[in-house]
């Protein structure tokens, strides 16, 4: 019996030995049935996560372009930074060279990366040149790598800064035209889906999600030519005269378009970080300032429309002094018995306020208001200031008076260039326009076409013999304007040293095509009247602007006058007149 024991456990052992086989085959072939059906999805998405990544296509802003269809601002492919923090904490030795070559401080990427551990994607720089994304890849620094997005460009520079504004980093207006018409320009981001290596290299595209919709097109009112001649004329102006600050605005008369729109001091929209932030605004319509006597015409209107004055009707502003209470209102020279022509060519501060006087206030009040004083222009500028116009019940005598000849009120240059074009046009107020027009759309009536003709003879007599505005001619244009000298109010009442130099026109006087409003802020040395400072400026832009647009001369005969004439050529190689500081009858009452 003892010796037939092992072989009776033998068939035991090995039928022990094949179940145990049988069940490790069992529990393969149910795990194997776990994997790849019960849990196949699920490691599936557990393996993609780990090399396939969902990217998005960056879509490149809208161009925006001149009237002509010349680029304004156009957005160009560049490579941004990124990193994983997790492996880039891995590599602490190469940060010191990712550092130097990112313009960042070492300590400052550690506490960078410490605080975003949790994260897959963090920028370390945005929109760097070619050259240098090259540079951080040689690196081979794990975890860091490049993602296309797009940089706005401005080939214009600083000359049209303030029209344009600028886009923040993530591409999306801020300042000017690129944040009025943020939604328009924007574009709409695509996605793919990509595998990428373990450095976050993409090395195949797997499947398109979406497709990147670039933003659209956005063609403005402006003329790059006429911008750039305005600009270069402006600050010639402002350094010679060692001004603060100054603007120039250009439209054109029968629609309101605007063409021209700039100031300075100005900045370069390409180098963002070197500029200061006051220097964004546009000036042009957030800054405001009293007119002083370039609102004399609107007075001159409401008193003509009153049926009370007529342009020949005399006006007695002797001894050159008017007293209104404890005011005094003064001329610069005593001019007598004038009449309502001579007012405006004079600039006569005593006949503009007798005028305001004896007319109602509510039509003087009307005029201003129809004119858009005290009013947004609607041209949608981001910032634009409304200025301020009193409502006339709260009026006293001195605030009529004063009103009369440009103190009290408070334009901007836009506002000042919009209510000179219903004078240049007819009468009619056509709201200024970035977008360009063919008919102006919502005009509305300031004054009956007989009165708007007799203004532009009036205000032509302004750069004729015996006016303030000589200065401000063009050769072979007939010119109509106004000269405005404005005292700058301060803590202790009105400078007597500190002053707004303006000049208001349009050309040419027998057709209007173009309104023009110069304004310099502070002009430094001996001159500083706005037939001194201002109508040059409008004198050298109207003539290019003119010459550019091929608007035909109105005034061909050769003008006698004694002045002193000399000829300069500007880059267009459009002849330019200008005559003799010296022989100026200065407006210097526009000043009291």
């Amino acid at each position: 019996m003892n010796a037939a024991t092992p072989i009776a456990v033998r068939p035991a052992r090995r039928r022990v030995v094949l179940a145990l086989l049988a069940l490790a085959a069992t529990v393969l072939v149910w795990r194997a049935v776990d994997l790849h059906i019960v849990h196949k999805e699920f490691l599936r998405d557990q393996g993609a996560a780990r090399y396939l990544r969902v990217v998005t296509l960056p879509a490149h802003r809208g161009m925006i372009t001149d009237r002509n269809g010349e680029p304004l601002a156009v957005s160009t492919p560049v490579e941004s930074v990124w990193a994983n923090p997790r492996e880039l904490a891995t590599a602490r030795a190469d940060w010191p060279r990712l550092a130097a070559l990112l313009d960042l401080d070492t300590p400052r990427l550690a506490d960078y990366l410490a605080t975003r551990l949790e994260r897959e994607f963090v920028y370390l720089k945005r929109r760097i040149d070619p050259d240098l994304a090259a540079r951080v890849m040689a690196l081979n620094v794990p975890g860091v790598a490049l993602t296309r997005e797009y940089r706005r460009y401005y080939p214009e520079g600083e000359v049209t800064a303030h029209v344009l504004g600028i886009t923040g980093v993530d591409d999306n207006g801020q300042e000017g035209i690129e944040l009025a018409y943020d939604d328009w320009l924007d574009g709409v981001p695509g996605a793919k889906r990509v595998i990428k290596d373990r450095l976050g290299r993409i090395v195949q595209d797997v499947e398109s999600l979406a497709l990147p919709r670039p933003g659209r097109e956005l063609r403005l009112s402006i003329d790059r030519r006429i911008q750039y001649l305005a600009y270069r004329e402006l600050k010639s102006a402002v350094l010679e005269h060692q001004a603060q600050a100054g603007s120039v605005v250009v439209l054109d008369a029968t629609t309101g378009e605007v063409l021209a729109m700039v100031n300075i001091p100005a900045y370069n929209p390409n180098r963002t970080s070197e500029a200061h932030n006051s220097r964004y605004r546009n000036r042009a319509v957030t800054d405001l300032f009293e007119p002083g006597s370039t609102v004399k015409p609107f007075t001159v209107a409401a008193a003509l429309e009153s049926g009370q004055y007529r342009s020949d009707t005399m006006i007695d502003t002797a001894p050159g002094l008017l007293r209104i209470g404890s005011r005094e209102i003064n001329d610069i020279h005593d001019y007598g018995r004038i009449d309502v022509a001579t007012v405006i060519q004079k600039s006569s501060n005593i006949g503009a306020a007798k005028m305001a006087l004896a007319i109602p206030r509510e039509k003087l009040w009307q005029t201003f208001s129809h004119a858009g004083f005290g009013a947004v222009t609607g041209s949608g500028f981001p910032g634009e200031a409304g200025g301020v116009l009193t409502y006339y019940p709260h009026w006293h005598e001195v605030d009529r008076a004063s009103l009369a000849f440009g103190y009290g009120l408070s334009v901007t240059t836009l506002q000042l260039a919009e209510a000179y074009a219903t004078i240049a046009n007819g009468g009619q107020l056509h709201p200024a326009s970035f977008l360009p027009l063919k008919a102006p759309v919502n005009s509305s009536t300031v004054m009956q076409a007989d009165t708007a003709a007799t203004l532009r003879a009036m205000l032509e007599s302004v750069t004729n013999e015996g006016g303030t505005g000589l200065l401000a001619r063009v050769a072979g244009y007939r010119v109509a304007g106004k000269t405005g000298t404005v005292r700058k109010l301060g803590p202790a009442g009105y400078a007597k040293d500190r002053y707004l130099s303006l000049f208001a026109g349009f050309a040419p006087a027998s057709h209007p095509r173009l309104v023009m409003v110069v304004m310099i802020n502070e002009p430094g040395g001996t001159q500083y009247y706005g037939g001194q400072v201002a109508a040059p400026v409008f004198a050298h832009v109207m003539a290019g602007a003119l010459r550019l647009l091929n608007v035909a001369p109105d005034d061909i005969a050769v003008p006698s006058q004694p002045q002193t004439l000399q000829l300069t050529q500007n880059t267009h190689g459009a002849g330019l007149q200008k005559v003799s500081a010296t022989s100026l009858s200065p407006d210097t009452g526009d000043a009291e």
